[in-house]
């Protein structure tokens, strides 16, 4: 690939690709075989688990938003299903075992270069494990929703946003 996300040479045949227009788009074509690049979505999954009216967050070790804080979440991999990569993600970054209970949202649209297409946040239930960072965070805390770190990407904040509200409506 090159620096713009695309192919630069046929991974079939290896021929240096040229853009034409396919399928409504301007598409990697090889001009030797006829192969057609197609962009992959990129679809990470994140997790809230509340345990004691806290919610379980990560610190993260790499950039973007280095050092800020983020609900457990990662990439998906092709041979699993959401449920399974939250829940992976999860004890990966945290050491904790869950099992996810429902969906609370889909997020559309890339925060950064290297980020996901579509975030789909689970919620789900501690089941087990020993708190423990892990994978690419360097901390992982349970904070009451009302005192917050410094929070990384859109998912994390507008979920939690949308816990504390419905969190506070409910005390009155």
């Amino acid at each position: 690939m090159n620096n713009t996300g695309r192919v630069s040479f046929c991974i079939q045949c290896g021929t240096p690709m040229q853009l034409e227009e396919k399928f409504g788009r301007s598409r990697p074509v090889c001009p030797a075989c006829g192969w057609i690049y197609f962009t992959d979505l990129k679809v990470a999954v994140a997790v809230v688990v509340i345990h004691e009216n806290r919610v379980l967050l990560t610190r993260r070790i790499n950039p973007p938003f280095q050092g800020y804080w983020s609900l457990p979440a990662g990439f998906m991999d092709a041979d699993e299903t959401t449920q399974e990569a939250g829940e992976r993600e999860c004890r990966e970054e945290t050491g904790l075992s869950i099992r996810i209970t429902k969906l609370l949202d889909v997020f559309n649209g890339r925060e950064h270069p290297h980020g996901a297409d579509l975030v789909l946040t689970y919620q789900g239930e501690l089941i087990g494990g020993e708190l423990q960072a892990g994978d690419d965070a360097d901390r992982a805390e349970f904070f009451p929703l009302d005192l917050l770190p410094p929070l990384a990407f859109n998912a994390t904040r507008v979920t939690l946003e949308k816990l504390n509200k419905f969190s506070n409506s409910k005390d009155r």
